[in-house]
């Protein structure tokens, strides 16, 4: 069984689950027994990707009916988007990287925010607008856990999301870094349970992802 999630959760998205899903809906019908699965495999932030012409319908949908979950949108490209995803129900935001002008939007749409970051300088620069939590994007592609471990030393108060190219393989290598509080990635949602609405499939897949992190001592 899993435990339910608290009437309110922590007050950073990088501490609710070790993992985050990132979703692609295309159908707006499949967006609450999708959610429902996540969170019943222990899954409750669900980040759902900007990507497609109803995704805002599925922020909507699952804010509403799956009270459970802590649903997020992914692929914030602009203040409009962060205006729009805020007023679907979106209570956390993620940017694949960040301009000032979407900072200072982030920063005042009164939801949790993670800027996508993929070198140091911009990691320094956030730390600088008093931001420190972030999203490291694309994970594999800009250096994997090599990279992360690298900047633990100097920049110790920054903590990480790292999203892009993790699979269940190497999840347990991020998790087990110092400034990773979870990691991104879709593996769970396999494109065969989901155009089959196999939600027993992606509720099992959860469960395995929720159990990666390594245990503590």
């Amino acid at each position: 069984m899993t435990s339910p999630l608290p009437s309110s959760p922590p007050a950073s998205v990088l501490d609710l689950a070790p993992v985050v899903p990132v979703v692609v809906v295309t159908d707006a019908a499949d967006a609450v027994p999708l959610a429902r699965a996540l969170v019943a495999g222990g899954l409750p932030a669900i980040e759902v990707t900007l990507r497609t012409p109803v995704a805002l319908d599925a922020i909507r949908a699952i804010a509403a009916q799956v009270p459970d979950a802590v649903v997020g949108a992914g692929t914030v490209l602009s203040p409009e988007q962060v205006a729009d995803s805020v007023a679907a129900g979106a209570r956390f935001l993620v940017s694949p990287g960040w301009t000032d002008v979407l900072l200072d939007a982030m920063k005042a749409s009164g939801v949790s925010f993670l800027p996508g970051v993929s070198t140091t300088t911009e990691v320094v620069a956030l730390l600088e607008r008093g931001v420190r939590e972030m999203k490291f994007f694309p994970a594999q592609a800009a250096g994997g856990t090599a990279y992360l471990k690298s900047l633990a030393g100097p920049l110790p108060q920054a903590r990480f999301c790292p999203t892009g190219g993790i699979g269940p393989a190497s999840a347990p290598e991020y998790l087990a870094l110092p400034n990773v509080g979870c990691v991104g990635g879709s593996w769970m949602l396999p494109q065969d349970a989901v155009a089959g609405r196999d939600w027993g499939w992606i509720e099992a897949l959860a469960r395995e992802a929720a159990a990666l992190r390594p245990p503590l001592g």
